[in-house]
């Protein structure tokens, strides 16, 4: 940064500032973790050399600084995970819901609430993109861009299906149901990955708004949906009142869909761009939330468990997200990380 002629070129004196700025936000943290330690060393050649009287104060002390560290250390450890190509980028998150009919839509709903508090709790940024509601209740798909450092590497975690266990609300008798919704996740690319989409292959229909918006969203053809014919990838915007706007962003999402897809060619694993998900119903959940005739959360990739369901519906996601990738880690990856309140 002070080289001559650094300023030159802005966009790229912009580039180099964001690039150290990520780093000094991974190393930084560590540094100061370290003199934590080197402070905590320092307590414990005093309790030792410490009266008999001043022991217990001291002790006192060390145990609430070494609590401390304990939680500081795992959070390091999580982000040390986070070391992937797209990992840092935003998440472009949808939600479909699945085998059910208004049970499942009512359980999108509620997932889709969870996700947006698990964000707010995150500090991320959510801009929804498209929502459609369900025939009687809920939703039946919502797609929306969650902004911040590192949001695709923790939310990746969340690709799959996730299935409801509970006394149905819609059901006169109160009898129990099964509801299925399924969860993908893409990172947004930025203007280094090149994905050139020809117009031939993409078909656009505009259309009017619908759901919440206001008169200048719902009265004029702003919604914008893209087919990429090809692929058969179909994208959806009606967030904005532009059409320009929506079809910008549905154009970001598209190169998104389809950068990732070309990932999965290339490993020759297809399944990855359908994400664990497959069919959206029975056999295929990562995760089960069961309400009655017990309280349970579940994730059967790596058996984190809690029974305070009301907390997870309420956005309490990391505990599945941590362990999901410490699962992934090499120094963890054959071990049992089973996690109980």
């Amino acid at each position: 940064m002070g080289a001559p002629g650094f300023w030159d070129n802005q966009e790229r004196a912009q580039a180099h500032i964001a690039k150290l700025n990520t780093i000094k936000r991974a190393i930084l943290p560590v540094i100061a973790f370290q003199k934590k330690i080197d402070d905590a060393a320092v307590m414990v050649e005093l309790v030792e050399a410490a009266t008999e009287d001043e022991q217990d104060a001291y002790a006192r002390e060390l145990d609430a600084t070494v609590t401390a560290l304990i939680a500081e250390l795992d959070e390091l450890e999580i982000a040390s995970f986070l070391s992937g190509q797209f990992d840092k980028n935003n998440a472009i998150f949808s939600i479909q819901s699945g085998a059910g009919g208004t049970e499942s839509n009512d359980w999108a709903d509620m997932m889709f609430r969870m996700y947006n508090r698990w964000a707010e709790r995150r500090g991320f940024t959510v801009e929804l993109q498209d929502v459609q509601a369900g025939d009687q209740a809920g939703i039946t798909k919502a797609t929306m861009l969650i902004k911040g450092e590192n949001a695709y590497g923790y939310v990746k975690a969340e690709r799959g299906v996730h299935r409801l266990v509970r006394i149905s609300p819609f059901d006169s008798n109160k009898r129990r149901h099964t509801s299925f919704c399924a969860v993908d996740v893409v990172a947004e690319i930025n203007e280094d990955i090149a994905i050139d989409i020809p117009e031939s292959e993409i078909r656009v229909d505009v259309y009017r708004s619908s759901g919440k918006g206001g008169q200048g969203v719902n009265t004029t053809d702003s919604a914008v949906r893209l087919t990429h014919v090809p692929s058969g990838i179909v994208v959806v915007c009606q967030n904005e009142r532009s059409q320009i706007k929506n079809r910008a962003s549905a154009m970001n999402v598209l190169k998104a869909r389809l950068y990732e897809k070309r990932l999965d060619e290339q490993r020759s694993e297809m399944e990855r761009f359908y994400g664990e998900k497959g069919e959206i119903g029975w056999g295929s959940q990562i995760r089960s939330y069961v309400l009655q005739p017990y309280q349970m959360v579940k994730d059967l990739r790596t058996g984190v468990e809690t029974s305070n369901v009301d907390a997870v519906l309420d956005g309490d996601l990391d505990r599945f997200i941590n362990g999901w990738l410490r699962a992934g880690s090499p120094r963890h990856r054959n071990k049992d990380i089973k996690m109980e309140d």
